[in-house]
């Protein structure tokens, strides 16, 4: 199976959940708009996508660890003076959302890879993963966890330890964000049934629900869709959220 996503599209992903999937669009729809939700609040705990050095020789390509997730600067004032904070937040109306990140390290650097998921009441919920050799781009999928109940911030981490030299000691990159589930309308609902996933992707961005835009796209060029508007729209989907460098890797 692997070998099939390779020759079909230029990046490999890990896939830990297998997707059923309708037929992509036969006709170009119009160009994908990802249209922000306001910032939460603060919660005292910023997030980090990544998109900071990458760890030379641990690395296969240039690119960091990254998590395919939108990225806010906020300003607070505390106190006298005034901070800037980076959240790091997206929305599903799923219950059991993916979620996407790019691994640059080469296989035999990396000794264990774990996602965590924390609730309100700060209790974790962690999982190992193995990691294939070659593989670029990994999916954690929340069916391992459980259901999101909606309109309860959730707080993840996704991290990598890796061994960048034979003579030192493990090193831990990690990313870290939150995702929020919300409840799609009756009347969304109701177009939704009538809509191709392609255009599915669409809606989910005009609502500014980014897990499940990026989902949807990315079942899509899985399936091995050779309609060119889905690996534009990807593209475009990233360089909204300012990952102009990811996007250029992951065209078909």
């Amino acid at each position: 199976m692997l070998q099939r996503l390779a020759s079909l599209i230029a990046f490999s992903v890990i896939l830990i959940n297998c997707f059923s999937t309708s037929p992509a669009l036969s006709q170009k729809s119009a160009p994908i708009r990802f249209n922000p939700p306001p910032p939460p609040p603060d919660r005292g705990l910023p997030g980090n996508r990544g998109e900071g050095a990458s760890r030379g020789d641990c690395t296969a390509l240039d690119l960091p660890l990254t998590a395919l997730v939108p990225s806010y600067e906020q300003r607070l004032n505390q106190g006298a003076g005034e901070t800037t904070i980076t959240q790091v937040w997206g929305l599903t109306s799923v219950e059991q959302p993916s979620f996407w990140f790019y691994v640059p390290y080469n296989q035999s650097s990396i000794q264990a890879i774990e996602f965590v998921l924390k609730t309100d009441q700060n209790n974790a919920v962690p999982k190992i993963y193995q990691y294939p050799q070659y593989l670029e781009w990994f999916e954690c999928n929340y069916k391992d966890y459980g259901f999101l109940e909606t309109n309860k911030p959730y707080h993840w981490f996704f991290k990598v330890r890796v061994v960048c030299n034979p003579n030192q000691s493990a090193t831990l990159d990690y990313v870290e964000g939150w995702v929020q589930r919300v409840n799609l309308d009756a009347a969304l609902r109701d177009e939704f049934k009538q809509l191709l996933p392609q255009e599915q992707a669409s809606i989910y961005a005009k609502n500014g629900i980014w897990y499940d835009a990026l989902t949807t796209l990315a079942e899509l060029l899985l399936t091995g869709s050779q309609h060119l508007g889905v690996a534009e729209d990807w593209k475009n989907l990233l360089k909204v959220i300012k990952l102009e460098k990811m996007s250029t890797k992951l065209l078909i």
